[in-house]
């Protein structure tokens, strides 16, 4: 009897709560549940573990996400509130409920609450969460880590359970789910082009932001939710306060949509699957899947997500259209490396969907103390310009669905004299830019750069302007280079992923500027940054994502060490450049010689006698390691004449025995066998300076290399087959250096630099050198291979 006065307190706090207001979506079930899912769950989840079914004492659930569940368990008795174990979970309460929580979380993400006592005083509360799909049971806690211990409103709980790392991941994952779902929904019933379907999703999710429609598409017929639709629109625009010109312009792809005919009533064939119309089917799924997203993670770009989604499934390449998008990580980092806060005026003049404006009001809305300091920075700190209309269109909604946020956009060209008059009007202090990236090489008024340079001339002497552009911008010749440093400080790049913006082929950077601030003037040395491992792996369906939750450490680490300019071997460098040189670390850092080991000395010699057909199947290492403290640096051009190779196409090819050396990282770089005479002699080093850039192998024998492939002949010295695999190990340590954006070309490789062990009289020690390849295990047996 007693237990059934804790179950009637929490009905009277349910209550009280407003769990139990009508139409709120919301449904308490007590004992038992309707719900298939739940059913099938706990159909074998008896506390005494009989095999049988077993329920709490209450069961809550939302229509607005079906991956989400609240259950209570409840006990007369404070002292019956937890065992020290957890194990025993017909006599305890928190027992009780994780045990049911456990059985659940195979599904759902649960919110496990336990109650005991008889009185409201004496009633103790225990709040648990459970991400969907794990074991791993978690106190709930509010946004300052404090344990949760009273009964909350059910949005307190979803929102709390949503910033859980778990939670939000299995969320994103089910959200890009969902958009391939959707794509392939759109694409094949509704049959709407590629730009209008990103527009499809955010229309639809400012119609739901319009109770009156949220309530009421569902009986619509199939002939009328196209206008309500748009009518709903309207509505949310007017409430949005934003100039008549803008909406005008922003409803224009809206009201395209809005009279398609694949979106009216359905014809005979379409209405046998979705008799109330397909339009009706999108804007539901939408609503079940993404409106409950939106309303919890305001700092993602989710319109961005849908059309990022949508851009894979576009005929052809999308760099040709110069559209690459920031990822959300890249975002963050931008938001973080300017340190952005309740002071800050963000201004991005390329603004796409508004993914860097989103990222930065999140951030200076988690630094603002007062309300008026939130509003200010809605209205009046975030401004952006974007010239395509839908594009414009995407991005202004998705300030909308923020709150507020769009009152500074403009449509129009980054270059339009009159809207960058207005922009510097409002004074911004930083500046985040993906610029468009150029087509082709006779795009020069629209190079990356002069983008960049439009960005810093809007902003106020002394901010920072942020920059993501292909690794080029930052290694070849450019008149704009020039001109920017001219007018402004080159403080700081960083060497992004070459796989950054997967599946599309750009190896970026992220330059910071100081606006107004003469490079020379300053007299400052640049800070590089080597970011080329961020911890995102390419996976199959789901593209680059952070697998291993590596992200969070690796990016406090780079924002660190960038603030605080530290210099970190393999990972920063600082140094003086000018408008000539190369802006990237792989410049400038120092190779880490005591990565040369035993080990990596007798791989070389195992790889090179596996060639020769004469490798032992497992070579120990010796216990001596090489001392490189001593060693002094080379040039290879005064080591080595480098010659290049010579393109021969596949179908000028013919059979025969001389060995073609292409850019391969296996096989001592042997690719094939031609019957055209070899163009370079045996005795020599090959290195890839495209394809494997930096793989480096002894050819002992005359071959012909192809023209990806640099030739390095021996001045002065004999090279030795032992002295070689020993300089192919050094070579090998300098792929950080090259990529696809950055080439190790003949005239850079002539001027890279190797350490190698001296005599006495500084010259290279290759005695020393042969002879400890030689004391390698099989190390002798090189020569006579």
């Amino acid at each position: 009897m007693s237990e059934r006065m804790t179950e009637n307190l929490v009905r009277d706090r349910l209550a009280t709560l407003g769990y139990r207001e009508p139409d709120n979506g919301i449904t308490i079930e007590e004992q038992k549940s309707e719900i298939a899912k739940v059913k099938s769950l706990l159909s074998k989840a008896s506390k005494k573990a009989s095999g049988k079914s077993g329920y709490p004492e209450f069961i809550i659930t939302d229509k607005k996400d079906a991956g989400f569940i609240i259950v209570v368990e409840c006990k007369k008795d404070v002292k019956k509130h937890e065992s020290p174990d957890r194990d025993k979970p017909v006599e305890y309460a928190v027992d009780g409920v994780l045990h049911y929580a456990k059985h659940l979380a195979k599904h759902y993400t649960v919110v496990a609450i336990a109650v005991s006592g008889t009185t409201a005083s004496s009633m103790k509360i225990s709040n648990f969460l459970i991400p969907a799909g794990t074991s791993e049971v978690k106190d709930l806690t509010n946004e300052s880590d404090v344990v949760v211990d009273a009964l909350i409103p059910f949005d307190d709980y979803y929102r709390l359970a949503s910033f859980d790392p778990d939670v939000a991941k299995k969320r994103h994952s089910d959200l890009l789910a969902f958009s391939k779902d959707l794509h392939e929904l759109i694409w094949t019933k509704a049959k709407i082009s590629e730009e209008d379907k990103p527009l499809l999703v955010s229309g639809t999710l400012i119609a739901l932001m319009n109770s009156a429609f949220l309530k009421t598409f569902a009986a619509l017929s199939a002939e009328d939710v196209q206008e309500a639709w748009l009518g709903a629109i309207k509505k949310e625009l007017d409430k949005a306060d934003i100039p008549k010109a803008k909406k005008d312009t922003m409803l224009q792809p809206y009201s395209t949509i809005a009279v398609h005919p694949n979106l009216g009533k359905p014809d005979s064939k379409t209405a046998k699957e979705y008799p109330d119309g397909v339009f009706k089917e999108i804007i539901t799924r939408i609503c079940d899947n993404v409106w409950p997203y939106i309303n919890v993670y305001h700092d993602f770009d989710v319109v961005g997500q849908f059309y990022g989604e949508f851009l894979k499934y576009t005929a052809g390449d999308k760099k040709a259209l110069g559209i690459v998008l920031t990822p959300r990580h890249v975002a963050e980092l931008f938001s973080l490396i300017a340190n952005v806060g309740p002071e800050s005026k963000v201004l991005d003049i390329c603004a796409g969907t508004g993914g860097f404006l989103i990222s930065a009001m999140q951030h200076m809305l988690k630094k603002a103390v007062t309300e008026e300091d939130r509003t200010d920075i809605k209205k009046n700190r975030l401004i952006g310009i974007e010239n395509n209309p839908k594009m414009f269109a995407l991005a202004a909604s998705n300030m909308i669905l923020r709150g507020d946020g769009k009152a500074n956009l403009h449509q129009a060209s980054c270059f339009d004299d009159a809207v960058i008059k207005a922009v510097k009007k409002m004074k911004p202090n930083v500046g985040m830019l993906n610029p468009p990236y150029a087509q082709s090489k006779s795009d020069a008024e629209l190079h990356e750069l002069y983008f960049v340079k439009q960005m810093l001339d809007c902003l106020e002497p002394g901010s920072m302007g942020i920059a993501i552009v292909p690794m080029s911008c930052a290694i070849s010749p450019n008149s704009a280079r020039d001109e920017m440093m001219k007018h402004h400080t080159l403080d700081a790049v960083m060497s992004m992923p070459q796989e950054l913006f997967y599946p599309v082929g750009t190896v970026p950077c992220i330059m910071v500027w100081i606006a107004d601030k003469p490079h020379a003037k300053s007299a400052k040395k640049t800070w590089f940054g080597y970011w080329r491992d961020d911890g995102f792996v390419k996976t199959k369906h789901k593209g680059r994502i952070d697998l291993y939750d590596r992200w969070p450490t690796i990016r406090d680490r780079w924002v660190e060490t960038y603030r605080n300019r530290e210099v970190h071997a393999g990972e920063s460098v600082m140094h003086t450049v000018t408008a000539a040189d190369e802006w990237c670390a792989e410049a400038y850092m120092a190779t880490d010689y005591e990565k040369v080991s035993a080990s990596s000395l007798a791989q070389s010699v195992k790889d090179y006698l596996a060639f020769k057909l004469q490798a032992p199947s497992k070579v120990a290492v010796p216990d001596l390691e090489p001392n490189s403290a001593g060693w002094k640096a080379f040039k290879l051009s005064d080591l080595f004449d480098i010659k290049k190779g010579k393109r021969l196409t596949k179908a000028n090819q013919t059979e025969g025995s001389t060995p073609y050396i292409g850019a391969v990282d296996s096989n001592n770089g042997v690719s094939g066998y031609i019957g055209q005479p070899a163009i370079h002699a045996g005795g020599t080093i090959s290195i890839n300076y495209n394809g494997s850039v930096a793989e480096a192998f002894y050819q002992p024998d005359p071959f012909w290399a192809t023209d990806d492939v640099n030739v390095l002949y021996p001045c002065g010295f004999t090279l030795t087959a032992e002295t070689a695999l020993f300089l192919c190990t050094l070579i090998r340590l300098e792929k950080y250096r090259f990529n696809y954006g950055r080439k190790w070309h003949l005239e850079r490789m002539r001027e890279s630099v190797i350490k190698l062990p001296v005599t006495k009289d500084g010259e290279p020690d290759w005695d020393f050198i042969r002879n400890y390849v030689r004391s390698l295990p099989y190390g002798s047996e090189v020569h006579k291979s």
